[in-house]
């Protein structure tokens, strides 16, 4: 029954393997979210498709990682920004994820786990065969040759499609007319880290690997990039200045403040380290030395919103939201509502406890979910206003948009449920209401056969 129970546990594991699966959280910031998206769009067209039609999402884990999990979405891991030394090596790990996502490999990924399945399936029933008929020694040796079988199946599978999805980043880069430096430049890094951990590079150790040797991978793709036109073409310098603020941003948010400060000394004074000390100060409670770097980074150019939007989000999470309103209010001003700042903005408004903030900050919220419904913190501050006002059917109705978001489907369904109760039956509000407890009843339902 010991044997029975690995052989299953293998194959679950084998069926698993080729789904990835969110264990952190997600890490949403404005200028992040603009810059990647500013990023892949040159390479979503040159793959054929509208810009815009590809999101990518930035995930807070510290391993070197990029992948898609269906749908047209790319995450990417903290770690990865944080070990690329420029945008166009980021741009390089996003050719290849959206080589996955043209290539359907998900939808095949689930074909080739389950080829890998009837592999295990049928040579453990051939193994109870044996067994029953007192073949001991057969059986054991027919279920760990079959195992061994579907394992070299599906890597075997995989690497075709990471070779397919490399081929494809070759090409949208060359379309796009982006030089694969980059490309190669990152690839060189991932050889580097198996050296150092020791992965063996023999052609014997790539059977058992899910992705090619990064020595092939690196010899295939620098002879498509070394005569392509886009070879020698500078990559974008201000697209450059952007993604090195946005990493020091995310080390300083991320780190621990003594390495941001080991890392960006004051005595550097560029754009970058002052982003990443404003963080750690932040991170320390040393308001007066964050908010001298805020307000350094805005004398440097008045006109920039996230310089503004960090000054307001040090002042409203120091315990001052009357001063960070104004610019707050001119942040998301400038962005034109951009939902993320509108929201910290909707939060200050709040904040004050001036009740004739209220209706602007109900204003200014709506209009932030109404361009991104996927914000839980919105629909939090925005169901604040509306309890605030009396309104509690619709304070339920949006308590129950951001605890299904959240992850709290049974909280979300007595939400939804009370909405319901008490809304205008046939309204838009109360049709969502039905909407959301209809989700959360499915993700209880899936939760229940985990179990």
């Amino acid at each position: 029954m010991r044997l029975l129970a690995r052989i299953l546990a293998a194959i679950a594991a084998l069926s698993l393997a080729a789904q990835p699966a969110l264990a952190q959280s997600i890490l949403r910031d404005a200028e992040t979210e603009q810059l990647l998206q500013d990023m892949v769009d040159p390479l979503v067209e040159a793959a054929g498709l509208q810009r815009g039609a590809v999101d990518v999402v930035l995930i807070n884990d510290p391993q070197i990682n990029a992948f898609v999990a269906g749908g047209q979405r790319i995450y990417i891991h903290s770690g990865l920004i944080n070990a690329a030394d420029s945008a166009n090596e980021v741009q390089g790990v996003l050719a290849h994820e959206l080589g996955h996502i043209i290539g359907g490999h998900i939808i095949t990924g689930s074909q080739g786990a389950s080829k890998a399945t009837r592999i295990s399936v049928v040579s453990m029933l051939l193994g109870l065969a044996a067994a029953l008929a007192g073949a001991g020694n057969a059986a054991m040796g027919a279920m760990a040759l079959g195992q061994q079988a579907a394992l070299g199946s599906y890597l075997a599978f995989s690497r075709v499609q990471e070779a397919s999805a490399d081929a494809a980043s070759a090409q949208y880069l060359s379309t796009a007319g982006i030089t694969g430096k980059g490309s190669l430049s990152f690839f060189r890094k991932l050889q580097n880290l198996e050296f150092r951990y020791g992965y063996s590079q023999s052609e014997d150790a790539a059977f058992a690997r899910t992705h090619p040797l990064s020595s092939e991978r690196i010899q295939r793709l620098e002879g498509d990039f070394k005569v392509d036109p886009a070879w020698d073409k500078q990559p974008d310098p201000e697209l450059q200045q952007r993604f090195e603020r946005a990493r020091a941003k995310l080390y300083g948010y991320l780190a621990e403040p003594a390495d941001t400060l080991n890392s960006y000394p004051t005595r550097l004074t560029g754009i970058p380290a002052r982003y990443a000390r404003a963080y750690a100060y932040h991170k320390q409670a040393k308001m007066d030395d964050a908010l001298r770097e805020a307000d350094a980074l805005i004398a440097a150019d008045p006109d920039d919103p996230y310089f503004l939007e960090l000054k307001g989000q040090v002042l409203l999470e120091s315990g001052r939201p009357a001063d960070a309103v104004e610019p707050l209010r001119r942040a998301t001003q400038m962005t034109g509502n951009e939902p993320l700042i509108a929201a910290t903005f909707g939060h200050a408004l709040i904040a004050t406890e001036d009740k004739s903030h209220f209706e602007e900050a109900e204003q200014v919220l709506r209009t932030a979910v109404g361009r991104d419904r996927e914000n839980p913190f919105a629909w939090y501050q925005l169901g604040v206003v509306y309890a605030a006002r009396g309104d509690m059917p619709r304070a339920r109705l949006a308590s129950a948009e951001q605890q299904i978001m959240s992850g709290q489907p049974r909280e979300a369904l007595r939400s939804a449920q009370a909405a319901e109760s008490a809304l205008p039956k046939g309204s838009p509000d109360w049709i969502r209401a039905q909407d959301i407890a209809l989700q959360a009843r499915a993700e209880l339902e899936r939760e229940d056969k985990r179990r």
